[in-house]
């Protein structure tokens, strides 16, 4: 089971309010954080999303392929982390709406300010 994710950034406190303004809207904040790292989540919730410098002092790089899912509790908290995302200053990689199969599975896609790509999504039963 994944126990958190971390993810690199070039400016730790301007990308911080835009993991800030999401993390509020999932109803969590920060949990951890130190000069160059941050994390966000609960201490007993499932799992945390961390932002760090690199730790060998080079320029973080975004992996092709990489993502990050927040799951969201239903299609309008997808609508609102989407709108949130942008509205900080992220990019859109991709609207809220359905997505192909599984039937239900509801999806916005963005990228923080780093270029780090994120979704927030939702299943949601059929019928």
């Amino acid at each position: 089971m994944i126990g958190y994710v971390t993810l690199g950034t070039s400016d730790l406190q301007n990308n911080a309010a835009f993991y800030d303004a999401i993390f509020k809207e999932l109803g969590c904040g920060r949990m951890m954080e130190m000069d160059t790292f941050i994390a966000w989540g609960t201490m007993d919730g499932g799992a945390g999303i961390g932002l760090t410098q690199p730790f060998n002092g080079e320029a973080p790089s975004v992996g092709n392929g990489v993502m990050v899912a927040l799951q969201a509790k239903d299609q309008a908290q997808v609508n609102r982390l989407h709108a949130i995302a942008l509205e900080q200053g992220g990019t859109c990689e991709g609207p809220p709406g359905p997505r192909g199969e599984p039937a239900g599975f509801y999806a916005g896609y963005f990228r923080d300010l780093d270029g780090n790509k994120l979704n927030a999504f939702t299943m949601v039963a059929p019928g």
